[in-house]
């Protein structure tokens, strides 16, 4: 085997290897297209908490169906208020952390902490809704109790 070190020292090699980097040097610049970059805008206007609830109902007994194999259905709310708006930076991603009581098909009423985020949703268009139902976080997602789905 060559020793690179060693074939660098002779004159050959070491000129065709200073020949070549001069060679890239000597190449033009190559600049970007200048072009309109879409993409969110992170504005705060935010719908009021109402408005993630049925997205919440949906995503919930979809949940509930297809992991957990549960007959388990969001029947009603009450109670819906905001807990926080923005309550971070201003400069992070516009957040409206809500809570709501759910009326859940098994009789019992339990807390649904949630969060709609501007431009969250799928490809960053429309808004995204996170949520967890306390009780029924069998992943434990936002554990413990919940507690990470909240400001």
């Amino acid at each position: 085997m060559r020793n690179l070190i060693t074939s660098l020292k002779k004159p050959a090699v070491g000129t065709m290897l200073g020949a070549a980097l001069g060679l890239f040097a000597t190449m033009p610049v190559a600049h970007a297209f200048n072009f309109p970059v879409f993409g969110p805008s992170y504005e705060g206007r935010l719908p009021g908490c109402e408005a993630g609830l049925p997205t919440i109902t949906t995503q919930f007994w979809e949940k509930e169906r297809k992991f957990w194999n549960s007959p388990l259905r969001i029947t009603a709310y009450g109670n819906v208020h905001e807990k926080a708006f923005r309550p971070r930076e201003s400069n992070n991603i516009p957040r409206r952390y809500c809570t709501a009581e759910a009326m859940v098909s098994d009789g019992k009423v339990r807390t649904v902490h949630y969060s709609i985020i501007e431009d969250g949703g799928i490809a960053s268009m429309g808004q995204g809704v996170e949520w967890c139902v306390v009780g029924l976080d069998r992943n434990w997602a936002y554990n413990p109790g919940c507690l990470t789905a909240q400001p």
